[in-house]
């Protein structure tokens, strides 16, 4: 029978190890945290249970809404163009090229090539988002407009996953009509509520946050979705209200990154198995070379036409490089649908673990640009 508390110790010794660690050198807590996870689940046999499991999974949802709540819409209209052209070729570049070389290079049938194509075509919000506010760079215009291309990258995973194997049926139905009610209520709604219950020690207002996101994850399950979707879009839209208020966000997101997303970041480098590593590891580094590589093609000339400096043309393309939450739903997905088997995934999953440590690593320290806060820049 499973010792609930010192399984709880494990894995917070595990995140404490991983914030002493980052804060030595400097790097990624969420990098570290996954790293530390793949050690321990083929040293120590690191295991899963359902706790842990819901942990991740709130924490996934936490701070994929807390992304979608630092979107400035300033920074959106004044960068538009910039931010959906990099997002939309963040997407289409790897997706396409992943793809034809899956199907044509190594002969994989359609289905499983596009799910290679769409778990590898895909930001991660949550390492982006984690490395934004470790650094500071989330208060600055270039950090907003990265964050911003990581949603237009996702929303076409989303997209693309929901096309071409979508489950069409009422529950579908219901989860949209509900997610696009909620979407339009929210911001006319949460500005009076919060108004009304003021701030207290109880925080009626996080619970009201979280209460949404579960009951929409809820739906998302039932319909066969993903409850980050529902997370992403609503922090999104309530992102002006959330912007002014800023000491909830802090409180959110010490809740988020105290005890949630170790969890999460623990979870994903466990499923790392260092003997399929290195049976595969040549197709392995082959994928990662070419979602890398795409990313490249897709963004890097599109931040220079937009007349970035060159650390941050290369310091937006690595971060556009990165992945994880929607490259690990997919993948999931794939497998759980009978689409693709489980070499195939753990080999998907490693490449997608990869390339949130790979790229990060790279851009912090080579090419981490020079900046100052947004709120001592003049929006005109």
């Amino acid at each position: 029978m499973e010792n609930l508390w010192l399984h709880s110790a494990l894995w917070i010794g595990l995140a404490l190890l991983a914030s002493l660690i980052s804060i030595r050198v400097g790097i990624s807590v969420a990098l570290i945290e996954i790293i530390i996870g793949a050690c321990a689940g083929n040293a120590i046999g690191l295991f899963t249970s359902p706790w842990v499991n819901y942990l991740a999974g709130v924490g996934a949802i936490l701070l994929t809404f807390l992304a979608g709540a630092e979107i400035d819409p300033f920074v959106i209209r004044k960068r538009f163009w910039s931010t959906t052209s990099i997002g939309v070729a963040s997407f289409f570049a790897p997706f396409f090229g992943v793809l034809f070389f899956m199907r044509y290079v190594y002969a994989w049938p359609w289905p499983e090539a596009l799910i290679a194509g769409i778990s590898l075509s895909t930001t991660s919000v949550a390492v982006v988002y984690a490395v934004m506010v470790e650094t500071g760079f989330n208060r600055t215009e270039i950090g907003k407009v990265i964050l911003a291309a990581c949603f237009v990258t996702d929303l076409g995973t989303v997209l693309a996953l929901g096309i071409v194997f979508a489950n069409y049926n009422l529950w579908l139905g219901l989860f949209a009509v509900v997610t696009v009610l909620a979407l339009w209520l929210l911001p006319k709604f949460v500005p009076w509520y919060f108004a009304k219950v003021g701030n207290r020690i109880s925080e009626p207002q996080i619970k009201f946050i979280l209460l949404v996101l579960f009951l929409l994850g809820g739906l998302g399950n039932m319909a066969r979705s993903e409850a980050v979707l529902p997370a992403y879009l609503m922090g999104m839209v309530l992102a002006p209200f959330f912007l002014k208020e800023r000491v909830l966000a802090q409180r959110m997101r010490v809740i988020a990154f105290t005890f949630l997303t170790p969890f999460y970041f623990l979870k994903a480098g466990s499923l790392v198995k260092f003997e399929t590593v290195v049976s595969a590891v040549g197709l392995i580094l082959i994928l990662l070379g070419v979602k890398m590589v795409t990313k490249f093609i897709g963004v890097w000339p599109l931040a220079k036409v937009f007349r970035f400096e060159k650390k941050e043309a290369v310091y937006t393309t690595l971060m556009m490089s990165t992945g994880l939450t929607f490259g690990t739903i997919s993948a999931l997905f794939g497998l759980t649908n009978g689409i693709i088997d489980q070499d195939q995934y753990t080999v998907l999953v490693t490449v997608v673990i990869g390339s949130a440590v790979v790229p990060t690593l790279i851009a912090q320290e080579f090419f981490q640009p020079e900046f100052k806060p947004l709120e001592e820049e003049d929006h005109v």
